[in-house]
């Protein structure tokens, strides 16, 4: 007879997008699993797999949460210039938030994994054309109203911005001030005038 279990398996899918994030995947034990996830190790292999499973299905987990929610704000926006600062401002204020400077899962899994792995090669390039149609669109939009400049292609910008929020992430890591954070976006958001 098979056993119950009593456990969320979204709960502790959250407690491992947690760990990855902070740790990465090279950084992140069996050990670790076990002991942040507090279950089992038979049932963290019964239920997720082997560690890269895991591991693959935390990294879709933060891409549906994060991601998800950025292009949601972009797509329901009709006042493109405010919500693109709305975005930068999520992004710089979540940063200095962090107690740890963990910057992004993604953006991490792209350095760590990606390179090595197409499976996670495909999930970071999958989320990167995601937010970038996402933020082509709403730079489309803002260049048809007059809110942003037509002397650079919207693909270009949208690539740009893209580009300056991973960097954001990126300087989170180092433990930057808010002031580094306001100057990058100040020249990014000129780059659309």
């Amino acid at each position: 007879m098979a056993r119950t279990k009593v456990f969320n398996e979204e709960e502790v899918l959250g407690k491992a997008v947690k760990l990855f994030w902070e740790k990465g995947y090279n950084g992140t034990s069996a050990q670790d699993l076990v002991d942040r996830l507090g279950i089992s190790r038979s049932s963290l292999y019964d239920t997720y797999g082997d560690k890269f499973r895991l591991f693959k299905r935390s990294l879709l987990q933060y891409r549906k949460e994060f991601a998800g929610s950025m292009i949601e704000m972009i797509h329901s926006s009709d006042d493109y210039e405010k919500t693109l600062v709305e975005v930068f401002e999520y992004v710089v204020t979540e940063s200095l938030q962090e107690k740890f400077s963990k910057g992004c899962f993604m953006v991490n899994s792209s350095v760590e994994m990606a390179p090595h792995n197409p499976e996670i090669a495909e999930i970071v390039n999958g989320n990167r054309q995601d937010i970038e149609d996402a933020l082509l669109q709403l730079i489309k939009k803002g260049q048809e109203t007059g809110q942003f400049s037509k002397k650079h292609g919207a693909r270009p910008l949208a690539r740009f911005i893209f580009n300056t929020i991973s960097g954001l992430r990126v300087t989170s890591k180092s433990g930057a001030d808010k002031k580094v954070f306001d100057d990058i976006v100040t020249i990014a958001l000129a780059a659309l005038k």
